[in-house]
């Protein structure tokens, strides 16, 4: 007889010093069966996720698999035990093989003489087979590095599908996927699921745990708030119980504190690169938040990076204030009251191995030193002022920011900047991976910020955010600006026709 459920987790609790992240939590996953699992950032949801793969020795509770009791101690045994765990963050080696990539620690071997090698003919024909079995023709012999981040999710897929897994944790898998990459993922996801696969899915967004999951477990705050048939619990019900309160308003209340200072004006700014943007101009006034839509490709954060000088320019001029500047390198933007969170919080964001403190004084050192010697006590003093500004969750300042949840860290790299006192702000992708209520959260600093007189750029895809946040909109496609619009007078259609303009 079939087992009711794949997987079972009773009672599960962990604590780290300082915080109890899990605390008594129910999962069970049926088999062939995509279950949501949703919870602000901060809710434990990782945490439970590395537990079960054996990442983290959970405290007390216990594991059955097809209701058998099972003690997962590191990640080869949850392998073994038919687990696989797709990570938000990849980690590729892009200039090796993707068949190497997929193999990687277990090589199928052969002998030559007194010798074990690599079968390489053997490894690229079986990637090959489980690269087609996700329906991905790809090349198993080209490096990984070729492929775009979606691609290399499919690889991911196919790799747990060649470990025969039985249950995949997905999470957060379509943080960074463009629409078309979405529908390819989810195609996969349908046939694992028809053939009897579980998986565990991660998400924040509402539209896709309506599209791709049977159920739906909430975390808040390390414990079970409750388990659900998709179909019997409201968009409204999920973040309630989510948040733990009603949230009628998705965005804050918006006034205009706009003035008729351009702070900054860019004019015909050209990339070297003919192919990113050219020919881009626009302002941006005091106590503004100005968005910049477009699809993907549009080089909306080409020409943001250029603009705080991570990117060479051909030709333009970048004014601050009325004054021409020459910004070179991300120094030179800082001085000129210039900052930037980037896209890509674990790549170039965080600084994953170091403190919270680290993180925030890192753009700012040159106003905490004393003499020859870097104040500690000065940027302890802005470190603890921003994390009780910004509801930063942390047991300590000292704590590394790699072990916090994504909604956290970005607050600490707006802490960052803040700290630094910019009078613009350069946000690409705010709240990329973040939940419902850290979102109100960070919605909320961005407009304390312009009351208080600075301008925000915000790049963002989500055209709900874009009209909802933004006083004014400028629109990029294939490289060059299409549209300027007030917000008021926007809709998602005049943004999309604009966004499509690549007769430009």
């Amino acid at each position: 007889m079939a087992e009711e459920y794949r997987l079972e987790m009773e009672n599960v609790s962990k604590s780290f010093p300082g915080v109890k992240a899990l605390d008594g939590i129910h999962l069970k996953v049926r088999p062939g069966t995509v279950h949501a699992l949703m919870g602000e950032n901060g809710a434990g949801k990782s945490t439970l996720m590395k537990c079960l793969f054996g990442i983290y020795k959970m405290d007390t509770g216990s594991v059955k698999i097809d209701g058998q009791p099972v003690v997962i101690n590191n990640p080869d045994e949850a392998l073994h035990l038919g687990l696989a765990m797709v990570h938000q963050e990849l980690q590729p080696i892009p200039e090796r093989s993707i068949s190497e990539n997929m193999y990687l620690g277990r090589y199928p071997l052969t002998k030559i003489g007194p010798f074990q090698v690599v079968d390489h003919k053997k490894m690229n024909e079986e990637a090959e087979k489980w690269l087609r079995d996700v329906k991905m023709n790809f090349d198993p012999r080209a490096k990984l590095g070729t492929l775009s981040i979606g691609q290399m999710q499919s690889v991911e897929i196919a790799k747990a599908v060649s470990m025969n897994a039985k249950l995949i944790i997905l999470d957060e898998p379509t943080s960074s996927l463009t629409d078309n990459e979405v529908e390819a993922l989810f195609r996969i996801i349908n046939d694992l699921r028809d053939r009897g696969v579980s998986m565990i899915y991660i998400s924040h967004k509402m539209a896709e745990i309506r599209q791709i999951a049977d159920d739906i477990t909430i975390m808040r705050d390390g414990t079970y708030v409750g388990t659900w048939r998709v179909e019997d619990i409201t968009d409204e019900g999920i973040v309630k119980n989510m948040v733990g309160r009603e949230l009628t308003n998705v965005y804050p209340p918006k006034d205009d504190y706009r003035t008729d200072e351009v702070v900054l004006e860019v004019k015909d700014l050209c990339s070297i690169h003919d192919r990113s943007f050219q020919n881009c101009s626009f302002q941006l006034r005091r106590g503004e938040i100005l968005g910049f839509g477009g699809l993907v490709g549009a080089q909306r954060t080409e020409l943001m990076e250029a603009i705080f000088g991570m990117r060479n320019i051909r030709s333009g001029e970048v004014r601050i204030k009325g004054q021409k500047v020459e910004i070179h390198k991300p120094d030179d933007a800082i001085k000129n009251g210039i900052g930037m969170i980037t896209e890509d919080r674990r790549g170039t964001g965080i600084l994953g191995v170091l403190s919270i403190a680290d993180n925030v004084g890192i753009s700012s050192l040159r106003n905490y030193t004393n003499g020859f010697m870097l104040d500690l006590g000065k940027i302890e003093n802005v470190v603890q002022e921003n994390v009780k500004k910004l509801s930063i969750k942390t047991p300590s300042s000292k704590t590394q920011i790699q072990s916090l949840s994504g909604g956290n860290q970005q607050k600490v790299i707006i802490a960052r900047w803040l700290a630094n006192n910019p009078d613009i702000l350069i946000m690409d992708e705010p709240t990329r991976g973040i939940d419902v209520g850290a979102k109100y959260e960070i919605y909320q600093i961005m407009i304390d910020l312009v009351k208080s007189g600075k301008s925000i750029i915000m790049i963002s895809s989500e055209m709900p955010e874009l009209l909802g946040m933004s006083n004014r909109i400028i629109v990029m496609c294939a490289g060059h600006v299409t549209g300027d619009l007030e917000s008021r007078d926007a809709t998602q259609e005049t943004v999309m026709q604009y966004a499509t303009q690549f007769n430009q």
